[in-house]
């Protein structure tokens, strides 16, 4: 499975440490919306969409089940997340 498209919408500083919102497109047939980069201590990492459930905790509706697949959507958001930043 390839991904075939990122899009990144970056939202504007001050609004706590959400940095944007990412989809992705997997062979031109599936997207995976709700993808937020978030800015950490030790810089940006990706959240995968999530709901809350009844007692409080948040899980995951979509994610990677491999770490290497984890990372190279990772490396993708941020790549595009870093253009999207140059553009404004």
């Amino acid at each position: 499975m390839n991904i075939t498209d990122v899009r990144v919408k970056v939202i504007r500083k001050g609004e706590g440490k959400l940095r944007a919102v990412a989809s992705i497109v997997f062979d031109n047939a599936f997207v995976v919306h709700d993808i937020k980069v978030i800015e950490g201590s030790n810089g940006n990492f990706i959240v995968m969409p999530s709901r809350k459930s009844p007692d409080g905790e948040y899980r995951d509706i979509a994610h990677p089940l491999r770490n290497e697949t984890r990372e190279e959507i990772k490396e993708l958001i941020l790549n595009a997340y870093e253009v999207a930043l140059k553009e404004e």
